[in-house]
C-alpha cells in the first residue's frame, strides 16, 4: 500500500443545498424574480445582509465569513480537512510567500475581465489557495459578483485584488494557523 493515497474526488457542487441543516445556495437562478435574488434558490430563505457583504470591509470579515458558511459549498470548504499536499505547499511557502502566491493566483484566475473557463478554473484540492478561493467566493467571477458585488466583464482593480488577497489571508489564519511566516522544509510525500 502506498504511503500517500490521493483522496476521492469531492462530491460537492456550487448549487447544492441542504436547507434542513441550514446550508443553502444563494446563487440566483435565471427564473428567480429580481426581488428574490440573494435568497436561497431552494427554500427562499433570506439570511444574508448583502449590503453589508457588498461593502467589502475587511474589518467586517467575521460577519462575511459567518454568511459565507451558510452556503453549502462555502461551508464545505471552511470545514473539510485540507489535504496533506495542500498543507505541505503552504508550509513550504510560509505565510509571506503564500501571500505572493495568493496574489498571483487571483490575478491569473479571476483578474481578467472574462477569464476562460469561468466557473471551472479553480480546482477543488491539492493547493490551499483553491480551498480558500471556494470558501471565500473568490473562485470565479460569478461567485465574486454575487458575493462581493465585483462585476464581471471588467478587469479587477488593484483595490479589488487587495481585498481578495486579504480575505484569503484571513481564511488561512482560520484554517491553517500552524503555518509559519517563513518557509519550512517539508519532505515530499512518497507515492
Amino acid at each position: 500500500m502506498p504511503l500517500f493515497q490521493k483522496p476521492e474526488p469531492l462530491k460537492i457542487t456550487c448549487t447544492m443545498t441542504d436547507c434542513d441543516n441550514d446550508l443553502h445556495c444563494f446563487k440566483a437562478t435565471q427564473k428567480m424574480p429580481v426581488g428574490d435574488r440573494g435568497k436561497c434558490r431552494a427554500c427562499n430563505a433570506d439570511l444574508v445582509d448583502w449590503t453589508r457583504i457588498h461593502n467589502r470591509s475587511i474589518g467586517d470579515a467575521k460577519y462575511t465569513f459567518q454568511a459565507l458558511k451558510r452556503e453549502t459549498i462555502r461551508h464545505h470548504f471552511f470545514h473539510v480537512p485540507i489535504d496533506q499536499k495542500a498543507i505541505n505547499y503552504a508550509k513550504r511557502k510560509g505565510r509571506k510567500k503564500l501571500k505572493d502566491a495568493i496574489r498571483a493566483r487571483v490575478q491569473k484566475s479571476i483578474g481578467s475581465a472574462n477569464p476562460s473557463w469561468d466557473g471551472r478554473q479553480t480546482p477543488m484540492s491539492d493547493n490551499p489557495i483553491f480551498y480558500g478561493q471556494h470558501a471565500t467566493a473568490t473562485c470565479c467571477r460569478t461567485c465574486l459578483e454575487y458575493w462581493h458585488d465585483i462585476p464581471k466583464g471588467v478587469p479587477l482593480t488593484e483595490e479589488q485584488i487587495d481585498y481578495c488577497v486579504e480575505i484569503l489571508e484571513l481564511f488561512f489564519d482560520e484554517r491553517l494557523p500552524e503555518v509559519d511566516d517563513n518557509p519550512v522544509h517539508v519532505p515530499p510525500i512518497r507515492r
